[in-house]
């Protein structure tokens, strides 16, 4: 008679937190910025990320029922909310309703579920999503509402996401990133730049004060090992480097890397987009080169680029480069020749 050998699975250590505590995690440390945005732009805000959050998560449903696979857990793992919350931090406040629609059906239908789903997306879906509707429909996303004590009201902030503004004008204020572009191109110098009406307008100081409430979240995560640091410190080392160099060579045309650091989407990126442990790099090199490359593809962008802020294009570009990435800075394994 032949011995039976049982063949059991080896003493593997169990994950420290299941997929929906980490996103839970994550959208805690999110609530800074929310908050911040909402000081800044008013209840709009908070319209935006609450339908982003339900559209995305219809859409989870939707692509898991036609694709005939259980709703539990992946409907209620968190994912696809943590991804409408991303989207709507990219949006203005005031973008009407089908925006989001547009965007997440792209993000979470395209994106995420012809890739088969959560662990196998090539693409940031949030980021794959927001570059779809921002190339689809510029001007709608160009158009940001007024900040501080003119900004619109529950009332206004409900007709904008309804569609029902007869008067855009009364939203079309420009972000810090469109204000210096479009007087750069009048042939204003920087210091000019920083001096003029419509720069100050755009209220730089309420976007570094969300810059810095998103680098507070961040922090917190890093702190608590939910996120890698390498990624974040090498997105922000690469934009200072870059940045850096282009002020130094042009202070009176290019941007210092303060400004870029503080004004747009950089941080979010840096924190809570490129340090996605799917669409990123793994390993510990891998991390360095990906966030660097996202850094230094934002400034480029954003200088030479057509669009105000590059951070999602480049964190797509980053992502299709990210397995070739890890294939050439993995660790080298025991017994391997060098």
């Amino acid at each position: 008679m032949k011995p039976v050998f049982v063949a059991a699975p080896g003493p593997l250590p169990s994950p420290r937190r299941s997929v929906r505590a980490l996103m839970v995690e994550v959208l805690l440390a999110l609530t800074p910025s929310v908050l911040a945005m909402t000081w800044l732009f008013g209840p709009a805000v908070l319209i935006q990320v609450g339908w982003c959050a339900l559209v995305a998560w219809l859409v989870e449903c939707a692509c898991l029922r036609w694709r005939g696979l259980p709703m539990r857990p992946a409907a209620v793992d968190g994912s696809a909310v943590l991804a409408g919350v991303l989207f709507a931090l990219c949006l203005p406040p005031t973008a009407p309703w089908w925006i989001a629609v547009f965007g997440l059906v792209f993000a979470i239908g395209l994106a995420k579920h012809l890739f088969g789903g959560l662990g196998h997306n090539l693409f940031n879906p949030a980021m794959a999503g927001y570059a779809a509707a921002l190339i689809s429909f510029p001007a709608v996303l160009a158009v940001w509402p007024p900040t501080g004590e003119t900004a619109p009201g529950w009332q206004q902030a409900w007709y904008a996401w309804l569609g029902w503004v007869d008067n855009v004008d009364a939203f079309a204020q420009a972000t810090p990133l469109d204000a210096a572009r479009a007087l750069a191109r009048q042939g204003l110098s920087l210091g000019e730049i920083t001096q003029h009406v419509h720069w100050h307008a755009a209220s730089s100081e309420g976007w570094q004060a969300m810059a810095f409430a998103t680098a507070a979240g961040g922090a917190w995560l890093a702190a608590r090992r939910v996120i890698p640091w390498q990624t974040p410190i090498a997105v922000l080392t690469g934009m200072v480097l870059i940045g850096g160099a282009l002020h130094g060579w042009d202070a009176d045309t290019y941007a210092s890397p303060m400004t870029h650091l503080t004004s747009g989407g950089a941080l979010l990126a840096a924190a809570f987009i490129a340090t996605d442990p799917v669409t990123g790099c793994t390993t510990p090199r891998g991390r360095w080169c990906f966030g660097l490359g996202v850094g230094a593809l934002t400034v480029l962008i954003r200088q030479f680029g057509l669009y105000p802020d590059g951070v999602a294009f480049a964190v797509l570009i980053m992502n299709a480069a990210a397995p070739w990435i890890d294939l050439h800075t993995r660790p080298r394994m025991l017994g391997e020749s060098p």
